[in-house]
């Protein structure tokens, strides 16, 4: 009986104090629900409730009764028009979750096995003595650090907005990075890691740089890189990206199949997740010189015989290596200045274009000149459709030809 009565008064004790802190007519209340606290709220005739992840016990009480004066502070300034929502932000702001989340990073990594250790550190995350070497800490770096503040964010939409401004908008860096945050907080309030206010939000406020033009470099123009190319390496990898419209990764997906060349590299397809191109065939188109006539470079023997390329560094960064090389030749700044005053930018797929723009102008039809590149029909009207022949031109020369203008 005594053990009843001590009961009874702690329940009173607490129950007391937060009447008090509500106010008369207040409509919150406090209950015992399967052994834990639960709150309810009545107002203008609806209820809410929520069982909190308290003990309905004097050390669980001790616990819950600031939280619970969060929840009804949050509620009643304006933060929140729901208990469920003004409880989610509270927990989140609870200090307890700060201590997780490493951890919560560490468990999310094994939901995302296609990328690697490097890829992890670059794009997702980066450990305490990685981030010394940082200039930019990746995105759920950002998070931590975010989730630390004593003003923290009280939803996924404020986490995200703040995460992401390191980067700028329209930025690859940035998309990336908005991509790597969604996909953790998906994984991480679907498992009930973060509550359910920290959904990312259906759409971000973004501001989209219009897509740059790679610029296409002429016949003539790869043959003078070629002729002035001094090691002969280099000069084999030119006459390889320009005459067979090669992506820089594909140089090291060269095979020869029953006596015709191929590539066996496979790269993700524009707009079909999770499918990655096919091998293909490769068709070539070759240089021609200042006379109109074709350049003959043997490049399928050559490749028969094992010739050997230059260092093209590991996988994926066969397209660094090719700028790191070409970026301080003369010649190379002499066609970058030429492209900028077009508003077109040079890249190392700058043979690739070639190649495009050839096929299009033999009139090809474009099914078959995205077969021939390795992507889809889409993707090629996307990065080429200004390479199609311009029949309203052509069709007003046709009109008035031989009128002066």
């Amino acid at each position: 009986m005594p053990q009843t009565k001590q009961k009874e008064e702690w329940v009173k004790h607490y129950k007391d104090q937060l009447r008090e802190f509500f106010g008369r007519g207040s409509g919150w209340y406090v209950s015992q629900s399967a052994g834990n606290i639960k709150l309810e709220v009545l107002i203008n005739g609806k209820k809410e409730s929520r069982t909190l992840p308290y003990k309905w016990s004097k050390s669980g009480f001790a616990v819950a009764v600031e939280e619970i004066k969060q929840i009804f502070k949050r509620f009643h300034t304006g933060e929140t028009t729901t208990l469920a929502a003004a409880c989610d932000i509270t927990s989140a702001s609870n200090s307890t979750i700060e201590t997780n989340w490493k951890e919560l990073f560490t468990s999310f990594k094994d939901f995302v096995p296609q990328a690697s250790d490097k890829t992890w550190a670059k794009s997702y995350y980066k450990t305490t003595k990685q981030l010394k070497k940082a200039i930019k800490p990746p995105v759920l770096n950002q998070v931590e650090r975010l989730m630390g503040k004593k003003k923290k964010p009280k939803n996924g939409t404020e986490l995200m907005m703040q995460a992401l401004e390191p980067w700028e908008q329209g930025s690859r860096a940035r998309q990336i990075s908005r991509r790597v945050l969604k996909a953790f907080l998906q994984w991480a309030v679907l498992n009930g890691k973060l509550p359910a206010s920290f959904a990312p939000p259906a759409v971000i406020p973004e501001i989209r740089d219009d897509k740059r033009i790679g610029y296409a470099l002429s016949d003539i123009q790869i043959l003078s890189l070629i002729e002035n190319e001094p090691d002969e390496k280099w000069k084999y990898v030119y006459q390889l990206l320009a005459v067979f419209g090669l992506r820089p990764a594909e140089l090291k997906y060269l095979r020869i199949i029953d006596g015709e060349l191929w590539c066996t590299y496979g790269k993700s397809m524009g707009g079909k997740k999770g499918k990655k191109t096919k091998r293909r065939k490769l068709s070539p188109i070759p240089l021609k010189n200042i006379d109109g006539k074709a350049v003959e470079f043997n490049l399928i023997k050559r490749i028969q015989l094992g010739e050997e390329m230059p260092p093209l560094g590991r996988e994926g960064e066969t397209a660094m290596a090719l700028r790191t090389h070409l970026r301080g030749w003369k010649l190379w700044k002499q066609y970058r200045e030429e492209a900028t005053k077009i508003d077109e930018v040079l890249v190392p797929y700058t043979f690739r274009h070639r190649y495009a723009k050839a096929s299009h102008a033999l009139g090809f039809p474009i099914k078959n000149i995205a077969e021939a590149m390795g992507h889809t029909a889409e993707v090629h009207l996307e990065n080429y459709a200004r390479f199609q022949p311009d029949g309203t031109t052509e069709m007003y020369k046709a009109a008035f030809e031989g009128i002066a203008a």
